[in-house]
């Protein structure tokens, strides 16, 4: 069902890409690509890859892509904190982000789930919004089983977030895990929710047929003690039914979600890495218990944390009855798999990968377009989510998203690219024969400044010079297909000594002839 769906789906848009900017299916809109160049989470399902943070997909490998029809998300106002993909049915968490005293504070505004490509009656909306998972003024006591627990009502969407989310196609529930608001459920497609009751930070489990006193809160307010357990980063249902809750306090066991057992970092290499558990995943084994794979940070930093926490991975191969611990002191993102033995990881220091179920990791954290050299992905970034489709492994940073058919040797990059001479010019997108961004460019911060231009093709000639029109640099692109490229400066003079910070002006001599300036602004 799952495969026969999608299948139907991408053979429809097997189409080209100015095609695809004229019709897309019902439900979805055509775009060029991909819209934001910080790719913050991926999904795949079988052929198709979902983008966040605005809902973007590719049903065929990258040939063609969409956008969902929801008015925010679409228009860019609102963004993709997490999502989740099963067969027909899409779940993404949705919030937004200010800066607020230096500070940068994030907030729920909803859910928007989609339920298919199937027909659906005429006029109605494919993808529905619902409501964010706050509590009413009121709600100051949960019912646990026997117990009645007071609780922290968390009543505004700051410090609320949905940085995780997990469908149960199962039992038909939505799975959420939101800082403030802990690890909710809902059982109606996400038209309610309910709190979920994890142990306290001084319990490692509990039962509802148990009498307890403690009480549900994030933090200490209103006479109410806080537990870094009831702060919730990640959530999984597994396929045995098993939900796993990561929080900022451990990890959480249950087969029904009432009753929990908590896991936490106590030193030994058998134990967690860190208490604070940011990703979940599962790694699909045939004819095997599946393996569970964290993202394990320390909740302070290391040098505070002492010996018992630090970055890492941990792996449980038999449901959290053994630990193990790999890429102890990196700090990662995400995980995708391609087979038993093959584990792709996102982290701050590049994408790892293990071809030997995590005895020995490779580190990649360089990244070129194998059929444009010129154009490539800013050293060192993180790489924040990696996702497998049936035959390509993707990779998302803040400097674009990655494709490789061959395992992370070679990769295809996608950006959000502003086109040279757009059909109908605006003052944002005016007609232009080059552009170079960012501009102003910091060669501290930014790295390189990326120089766009019209090519036939050949070895393209880009000059920089000085305000006084001393030549500065002499950059050559490499021979490459003809058409919009790119070439890339990083700040530096003919002898590798960083510039001053002033205007430079560059000309790119070829068969198409342009010219441009550069403020350079540490």
């Amino acid at each position: 069902m799952r495969r026969a769906l999608f299948g139907i789906f991408a053979g429809l848009l097997l189409v080209s890409q100015a095609q695809a900017q004229v019709d897309g299916p019902e439900g979805l809109l055509p775009v060029p690509g991909i819209l934001r160049n910080s790719v913050t989470n991926l999904h795949a399902e079988g052929d198709a890859l979902w983008v966040g943070p605005f809902l973007n997909m590719t049903p065929d490998g990258g040939r063609t892509w969409l956008v969902a029809d929801v008015d925010s998300l679409a228009t860019r106002q609102l963004s993709v904190y997490s999502l989740d993909v099963e067969g027909p049915v899409v779940w993404a968490g949705v919030g937004s982000s200010r800066t607020e005293d230096g500070q940068t504070v994030n907030s729920v505004e909803g859910y928007v789930f989609f339920t298919g490509f199937a027909p659906h009656p005429a006029g109605s909306e494919m993808f529905h919004w619902r409501p964010p998972h706050l509590d009413d003024p009121d709600d100051t006591t949960e019912e646990y089983g026997v117990s009645v627990l007071p609780a922290l009502p968390v009543i505004v969407p700051e410090q609320s977030p949905p940085f995780d989310i997990d469908y149960d196609p199962v039992r038909k529930e939505v799975w959420v895990a939101a800082w403030a608001s802990g690890v909710r459920r809902s059982r109606d497609d996400g038209q309610t929710w309910e709190r979920v009751v994890l142990p306290p930070d001084f319990l490692h489990s509990i039962h509802p047929d148990s009498s307890y006193d403690f009480s549900v809160s994030p933090i200490s307010r209103d006479g109410l003690d806080g537990h870094l357990n009831h702060r919730g980063f990640s959530v999984l249902v597994a396929e045995d039914g098993t939900i796993w809750a990561g929080t900022a306090g451990g990890l959480n066991r249950s087969s029904d979600g009432l009753a929990w057992r908590r896991f936490v970092a106590d030193g030994t290499s058998w134990s967690l890495t860190g208490n604070w558990v940011t990703s979940i995943e599962e790694q699909p084994l045939p004819g095997a218990r599946n393996p569970i794979w964290m993202a394990t940070w320390p909740v302070n930093d290391p040098a505070e944390a002492g010996p018992s926490e630090k970055y890492g991975v941990t792996v449980t191969r038999d449901g959290g009855e053994t630990f193990e611990q790999v890429l102890i002191g990196e700090r990662v993102h995400d995980f995708a798999f391609e087979d038993a033995r093959t584990v792709y990881v996102a982290g701050e220091n590049g994408l790892f990968v293990t071809r030997d179920a995590g005895v020995t990791w490779r580190t990649i954290r360089h990244f070129r377009d194998a059929e444009d050299p010129d154009r490539m992905i800013r050293p060192d970034l993180s790489v924040y989510a990696v996702a497998r489709t049936s035959n390509a492994l993707w990779a998302g940073t803040s400097d674009g998203l990655m494709k490789s058919e061959n395992g992370g040797d070679t990769w295809r990059i996608y950006r959000t690219d502003v086109p040279l001479h757009p059909e109908t010019p605006t003052d944002d997108r005016p007609d232009v024969d080059t552009y170079a961004y960012p501009n102003p460019f910091s060669p501290a911060s930014d790295r390189f400044v990326r120089i766009r231009y019209d090519s036939d093709g050949g070895a393209d000639r880009i000059r920089i010079f000085d305000f006084q029109m001393h030549l500065v640099r002499e950059l050559t692109a490499s021979v490459g297909s003809a058409g919009e490229r790119e070439a890339t400066w990083d700040g530096t003079d003919r002898n590798g000594f960083r510039v001053a910070n002033g205007v430079y002006f560059y000309t790119v001599a070829g068969a198409r002839a342009a010219h441009g300036k550069i403020q350079v602004l540490e």
